[in-house]
């Protein structure tokens, strides 16, 4: 028994240090063979989920496409809890990727640089057959260049680690302006390109003298991204709330640049040319998003059943008293809530108000199906957010014309024993990139806030 599981737990192993290893060169058969295999496990994975959640077909045009429009026909009525399951069964493939991207890059052409471009969206595609077709010709390189050395001073390694932080804030704040202010836009150049310049340059710096552990250099990177947080939240730019919701991905690609990082300082990578790769990945990457300008229409749907006939409920749909019940503690952090409604007029062409504590939502009446459904038209809405801040006043661009209410419906259904099944929906569009990690948290708010509304009417028609 023993020698019978021996081959299969060496196999395991042999796969575990082809696809994670930071050092081990990867041939053109064995990225060939891996990069196929995985992205067939990828689809099948996402496929079956998304079948499994939705009852929809995930046609491989979608999954291929960096275009989130595209995955939308598939994606729109999940629930709120599977997108995330999506986004961490991801992780690994990304990580796989990158990994094995920088090493083939290495192995085939002594730089790191090819394998860096996998990260942009539609020209990762044209890198991964460079790197497929490309020959098995510098992978000793790697090896050597990758070799243990003696570890510098602690106070020289402390240095680099300071160094490297210091560069990759004024980095950052360079990136921050030019994303803002030059392209207009909140995107893959910021959310992406900024964690993974912060992981690089940290890292780099950090193992330039001499190659440090991967733990190490992952810290040191995470420090980095933690700091150039801070100083967003310092000067001004930025609160509490949205640096929250961007760690998480900002973490991860941070991680994913601090392996480039490292990678780039064992083949002994000059500073110049550490500079020049991100020179040229960063526009590339705001270009993606000038590409992806369509912004999909999303819907939220949040229900309830209340212990009371529709005629009942009705009163109370199109108009509600003030909420009594205090907000929620991520409602108290400055996300926008609801507190009342009330209405002017009635039928179609009446304006509902639905005043949040941000300001008042302007709702033109479309659909008045008296007790079964009413459907509205969103005409001004106030800002989703009062961002949580040392400083009284702070006002990023985000909080206006990027995430944009469209229109709103509540349905009153009958059910058995006089009890009405009432359900809300909020369709909205979010101009903010990549729109498959922001509208997680977009819609788990409008879901949150579905929630305080539909408990109140069921509140006020069961009393």
């Amino acid at each position: 028994m023993t020698n019978s599981t021996q081959p299969k737990t060496f196999l395991f192993e042999k796969y575990l240090s082809l696809w994670f290893s930071l050092s081990a060169p990867v041939t053109r058969t064995q990225y060939i063979a891996t990069g196929f295999s995985l992205m067939l496990i990828k689809y099948l994975g996402e496929y079956l989920i998304i079948y499994a959640t939705t009852g929809n077909a995930y046609a491989i045009p979608a999954f291929l496409t960096p275009l989130l429009s595209e995955r939308m026909d598939a994606i729109v009525t999940m629930t709120h809890l599977v997108p995330w399951f999506l986004f961490v069964f991801t992780l690994p493939f990304l990580w796989i990727s990158v990994s094995m991207s920088v090493r083939r890059s290495v192995a085939a052409t002594g730089s790191s640089f090819m394998g860096l471009l996998i990260l942009v969206p539609f020209l990762n595609f044209v890198i991964m057959l460079i790197l497929c077709i490309l020959p098995d010709g510098k992978s000793s390189s790697l090896k050597t260049a990758i070799a243990p050395t003696t570890s510098p001073q602690p106070s020289n390694r402390v240095r680099s680690a300071i160094s490297g932080m210091f560069i990759s804030i004024a980095g950052s704040l360079v990136i921050y302006a030019l994303s803002i202010s030059t392209f207009g836009s909140y995107g893959l150049m910021l959310f992406f390109g900024m964690p993974v310049f912060i992981g690089i340059v940290t890292s780099y710096m950090f193992n330039r003298h001499a190659l440090q552990s991967l733990g190490q250099s992952v810290i040191v990177a995470e420090l980095g991204i933690l700091l150039c947080s801070g100083t967003l939240l310092l000067l001004a730019f930025e609160g509490f709330i949205c640096i929250a919701m961007l760690y998480p991905l900002a973490a991860v690609i941070t991680i994913i640049g601090a392996i480039i990082g490292r990678s780039m300082a064992a083949t002994k990578a000059s500073g110049g040319h550490v500079t020049a790769s991100l020179l040229c990945l960063l526009p590339l990457l705001a270009g993606a998003d000038l590409i992806d300008n369509e912004t999909p229409v999303y819907e939220v749907i949040s229900s309830v059943i209340v212990n009371a006939p529709p005629e009942e409920v009705w009163p109370n749909v199109i108009g509600f008293s003030e909420l009594e019940a205090p907000p929620a503690w991520y409602f108290e952090l400055g996300i926008a809530y609801p507190l009342r409604a009330t209405i002017d007029g009635e039928g179609v062409g009446a304006i509902r108000y639905c005043e949040f504590s941000t300001g008042p939502f302007v709702e033109p009446i479309t659909v008045w199906d008296k007790p079964h459904r009413l459907a509205f038209d969103v005409t001004e809405q106030p800002r989703a957010m009062n961002e949580l801040s040392p400083y009284r006043h702070v006002h990023p661009p985000h909080l206006d014309g990027y995430l944009i209410c469209q229109r709103g419906e509540f349905r009153l259904k009958r059910l058995a024993d006089n009890r009405t099944l009432l359900e809300g929906s909020t369709w909205y569009e979010f101009k903010m990139y990549p729109q498959g990690y922001w509208t997680l948290w977009s819609d788990l708010s409008i879901h949150l806030i579905h929630e305080r509304v539909l408990e109140h009417i069921k509140k006020l028609s069961e009393n």
